[in-house]
């Protein structure tokens, strides 16, 4: 005969398991004996380990004691469902890993593919994370300021990612973001922006949407700062007189 202690240990579980067992009427508690203690026979150890083994399967221990007690042919019917319904949750379990998964970054949650394949192209090529957030945050802008200029945009960036010096300027961009303002490379960086402006004939003048990715650009990088609006100020000064020009594909910074 067993104490509950020894039954307990027999099974793997805990006494406070058994005595839960025991109320939720799982498994019989015997009678004290003279001693005034609960005995247990082999059959309850038996009982004990069937229990457990159901309900470490994922079992709900409403279900168990009718299984207990069911013929051969009930018993593998049950035990069929309940491993249909075991599937079920792992599927659903699965999905929701998937789902966590491509959430990680709040990218893909908010933004189409074609901008996501985008930023992720940026990491590829050692663009750090700060400033791939940046860009995520300006597409975000763009997609409820100007939808509407989304697919141009998109074809713009990847073009100028298959441009090796527009590749090169934008690397050196995200380089500068901890330089100090005063830092003489940033004199060379401001010609060589200005230089690809001239180039691409592009207008400092831009959309509501653009204006506050600049602003949030600068705000993140004193040295960022300065190049913004040494660009502007040069691109102020080339400004003809008359109607303004329409907006080219963006700069590298």
């Amino acid at each position: 005969m067993l104490t509950i202690s020894q039954l307990a240990a027999t099974a793997g579980v805990t006494v406070r398991t058994v005595r839960h067992y025991h109320h939720v009427g799982l498994l019989p508690e015997p009678e004290r004996d003279a001693s005034g203690y609960r005995r247990y026979g082999a059959q309850a150890a038996v009982d004990l380990i069937r229990i457990r083994t159901l309900a470490d399967a994922g079992v709900p221990l409403a279900r168990i004691d009718a299984l207990l007690h069911a013929q051969a042919t009930e018993f593998a019917a049950a035990i069929s469902d309940i491993d249909a319904e075991l599937q079920r949750r792992i599927d659903q379990l699965t999905e929701y890993r998937r789902r966590i998964a491509e959430l990680d970054s709040g990218e893909r949650l908010v933004l189409p593919p074609e901008v996501v394949a985008i930023l992720n192209r940026m990491r590829s090529l050692g663009v750090s994370e700060q400033r791939v957030q940046l860009e995520r945050d300006s597409w975000i802008l763009m997609q409820a300021m100007a939808p509407h200029a989304m697919p141009q945009r998109i074809r713009d960036k990847n073009t100028g990612f298959d441009d090796p010096e527009t590749t090169r300027l934008f690397l050196a961009c995200d380089q500068a973001v901890d330089w100090d303002p005063n830092d003489p490379r940033l004199e060379r960086l401001i010609d060589d922006l200005d230089a690809w402006e001239i180039t691409h004939e592009r207008d400092s003048n831009r959309a509501g949407y653009a204006k506050l990715v600049s602003s949030q650009i600068s705000e993140a990088s004193p040295a960022w700062q300065r190049i913004l609006a040494a660009l502007a100020h040069r691109a102020k000064q080339r400004r003809p007189a008359g109607p303004e020009a329409a907006p080219l594909p963006t700069r590298p910074c």
